[in-house]
Parts: C-alpha cells; structure tokens; sequence
C-alpha cells in the first residue's frame, strides 16, 4: 500500500480539521466542532491546560479516536476512508513515555516500522543506523537495551523510531515532559535543526508556555472543548493577547503593557517591568542584521 500520507507532489501534507466534534453519551464534548488547518511542512503547537482536548485532536489524526462527527484530513483526504494501521505505520508518533520495547535492543526498536512495512531486516536496521545519526544518537548505542540509556537517550531513541519509515506527518504528544531542564532544552533545540532540515509536517502538544514559543511556527492555544481561544505566531501572543485568559495563560497577567522586549545572544526576550523574562520571540538575527544593515 502507498504511503497514505504522502501529497500528490512528494511534499509534505496539510492536516485539517473540519467541524472535529468528539461527545460522549453524559453530555460531555471533549472536542466541539474544531476548525483548525496545520500548515504543511510547518511546526503546530497545540497549547492548553489538562483537558482542553490536545492530545485527543492528535489521536484523531492517527484515528485513535473517531470523531462522532465531522471530519480529519491529511492532504484532503479524509483519514476515515484510510485503513488505521496502515495509517498508523505512515505517521510518526512520540510520547512523553516513548514506549520502547525492553527485551529488544536500541536498533532494532527503531527499525520495528520498517519491519512491519516489509523492509529486511538488513534495510531496516540500516535506516535505524541512519536515524540515530539524524537525532544525534553514538551508533555505539545501537546494541543496548533501553534499561542502558538514560532518559534523552531513551526519547531521542523514540524520535528516531518515528522517523524511521520517513513519514510525512509528526505527532508528538508533550514528548519532552519527563527529563530534567537541561536535557529538554538540548531536545527542543535538535527537533528545530531536524525541522529545518526535514520539513515534516508537525503536530506538537504541550501545556508549557515557554516550550510553544521556542518551537512553534504556529501557536493555537486551546480552552475546554478544544476551542480555539487564539492562534498565531509566537510574537502574536506577546504583542496581541486575544483577552485576559491569553495574557493570563501566558503570563502577562494585565501587565501587557509594561512589556519590552531585549535582544540576548541572538534571541530576542520579552521581559515586563520587573526585567523578568515572560517569553521569547526566536532567533531573528538574520532580520536584525539585515534591518541594521540597511539604510533608512
């Protein structure tokens, strides 16, 4: 079967929300009438509090869950038309727990998609060599278990195994939630590089504010029922919150206009009247060396 993620050009896919509703028999609507489009090729962030609906929208990409009506699209196809697993082997999925098998060794935990696509066991553990070169994983590493690897190395094992059958569609559910600050940071900053360099098209959930600034090209902020409460750029939610819940959310509080904003090694930072830190705005050296380049 072909890659039911695949666009009709080779690129990367759109996936689209089209009146997305999720009820359940009490009443309760986890999901209500969504529409929402995740550019393609471009990191989304789904933004929100436990129970917004965030990584339920993920599970019905992937047809985990069924919407009781309306619908999801990958490259306006309707993912309901689509046979689940099939689906499932063409879209990359990584959790907060990567879930690897503990009696098999790091190679072949990667190469398992490959081997469900038909691959040899000889392709598909060269395609996990070549994976864990991708997510900066010692090819030393290859032959241990999991038990062996500390947690980084456990989630960047779990990355490679997404990308493994080279899918088109990310799912990435608060992926980096279980290792300490530092090793975070280190993994926020090689899925960007990955991004730049593989262009996926990325669904990513988190509750953490500052992680969707960092790593969002676009930001939708999610309330109860996953309904959509604002979405933009990073910067939209600094200079444009939506209401008193946005600023609150992402920390301005009613301060909004106390903010200022101060470039630090190549970042620009938002910072209120306290000089405290409230978000960051990315890396726009490249603009900043070109708008002090230029001449008025």
């Amino acid at each position: 079967m072909t890659d039911p993620t695949r666009t009709r050009d080779g690129g990367s896919p759109a996936i689209e929300f089209r009146g997305a509703t999720l009820a359940f028999a009490d009443g309760t609507v986890a999901v209500d009438g969504l529409n929402l489009t995740a550019a393609a090729g471009a990191l989304t962030v789904l933004l929100g509090l436990s129970g917004s609906g965030k990584t339920t929208l993920l599970r019905m990409v992937n047809r985990l869950v069924t919407p009781t009506s309306g619908s999801v699209l990958i490259d306006g196809d309707d993912v309901a038309n689509t046979d689940p697993v099939q689906l499932r082997r063409h879209i990359g999925y990584v959790m907060q727990d990567p879930g690897l098998l503990p009696h098999r060794r790091v190679i072949d935990n990667i190469a398992t998609v490959p081997r469900l696509l038909g691959r040899s066991r000889e392709a598909a553990r060269a395609e996990a060599l070549h994976q864990m070169d991708t997510v900066g994983l010692d090819r030393d590493l290859a032959h241990r278990y999991p038990r062996q690897l500390s947690g980084g190395q456990r989630q960047r094992v779990g990355v490679a195994r997404a990308l493994a059958a080279n899918p088109r569609v990310l799912l990435m559910d608060e992926p980096f939630g279980a290792v300490d600050p530092i090793v975070r940071a280190e993994l926020q900053h090689d899925l960007l590089e990955l991004q730049r360099t593989l262009g996926k098209t990325v669904l990513f959930v988190t509750h953490d504010v500052s992680e969707a600034f960092k790593l969002g090209d676009h930001i939708v902020l999610l309330d109860t029922g996953a309904r959509i409460v604002q979405q933009g750029r990073p910067s939209d939610f600094i200079t444009r919150p939506a209401d008193e819940f946005v600023s609150r959310f992402i920390g301005l509080g009613s301060g909004a206009a106390a903010l200022h904003t101060e470039y630090v090694d190549g970042h620009t930072l938002v910072l209120n009247s306290s000089e405290q830190p409230v978000g960051l705005l990315g890396d726009q050296s490249e603009d900043r060396n070109s708008a002090e380049g230029s001449t008025p």
